[in-house]
């Protein structure tokens, strides 16, 4: 089922069992900051990028061990080299993601990050060490930047998808296929938004952090909220573009975030984190966040 119903949507969602895959990750991939340098392709559609600012490539590479280093602490994780020809490259889960025993290759809106999908290395990686089927999708002809644009809960297979410059419709139909899931739920996001992985994190298949304001229709985001209630955290607007909903749960327990997105949240939020037996994981990247992204960006999923 692909629709934009959300009773239907959540009618369906209530009947399924959670027995559809882990519903984290088991190893994670990264792409290392090398030559790292603000894009101005992508400046034309993520209003998060701060182009005025100066970035210190080392610092950059500097943040980016410390977050290899704090992910090693909980699951396995490979780290490929980074390029100065594709400056965007830190944040590799818009342009790989996997499935069990599927890597799937998305459609880049931009030239700049096309290039990407090209990387051979990353390509064999899957295909080769990790004996995975390969789903190319960057040359279909919808735009689908993967968990960039679709958030996933893996246990129950159901997709949250927010179109926007950077996934249409046609791209949403081909990532709901590849990824092979029992529905997914279609939104507009609110105009100033680019990918919803800012707007909406699914963690552990148990929980649900939120930003109403990231929606063209708020109604979508409660009606999303109410089916993970009461394990839920919405975020202000100020806490979205401070990046609180571009974390991650790496594992059952773990909920990964930047220290800027920590810092944003309230103490009675923090608070509720922890109720749900969640461990907050908070990493300094405001280099790295320069760049319009944020932690989770930065971390692709191994299935």
């Amino acid at each position: 089922m692909i629709t934009r119903d959300t009773n239907r949507f959540f009618e369906f969602a209530r009947s399924v069992a959670s027995d559809f895959g882990p519903p984290c990750a088991k190893a994670a991939f990264m792409v290392s900051p090398l030559g790292f340098c603000l894009a101005e392709q992508s400046a034309r559609d993520n209003r998060y990028m701060q182009m005025a600012q100066s970035v210190d490539a080392q610092q950059a590479i500097t943040e980016h061990l410390a977050l290899q280093q704090a992910v090693r602490g909980h699951c396995p994780v490979i780290c490929f080299p980074g390029d100065a020809a594709t400056p965007d490259a830190v944040f590799p889960n818009n342009v790989f993601a996997t499935a069990p025993g599927i890597s799937i290759i998305g459609h880049m809106r931009h030239p700049i990050r096309q290039n990407e999908a090209r990387r051979m290395d990353i390509r064999h990686f899957f295909t080769g060490a990790m004996a995975y089927r390969e789903i190319d999708l960057s040359t279909q002809p919808g735009i689908c930047e993967l968990t960039g644009s679709l958030i996933i809960d893996r246990a129950r297979g159901l997709g949250y998808c927010g179109l926007s410059e950077r996934c249409d419709q046609a791209g949403a139909v081909a990532m709901h296929e590849a990824f092979g899931l029992r529905a997914t739920l279609l939104f507009d996001l609110a105009d100033t938004e680019y990918h919803t992985n800012v707007v909406l994190s699914i963690l552990a298949s148990r929980a649900a952090v939120i930003a109403p304001s990231g929606f063209a229709d708020a109604g979508v985001a409660a009606a999303i909220a109410g089916f993970y209630q009461p394990a839920v955290i919405e975020l202000s607007a100020a806490q979205k573009a401070d990046y609180a909903g571009n974390c991650i749960a790496l594992s059952d327990k773990a909920l990964f975030l930047s220290e800027r997105a920590h810092d944003s949240l309230t103490i009675p939020q923090r608070m509720h984190f922890e109720r749900m037996d969640f461990e907050l994981v908070a990493v300094p990247m405001p280099t790295l966040e320069k760049a319009g992204g944020s932690l989770r960006c930065c971390i692709g999923e191994i299935f």
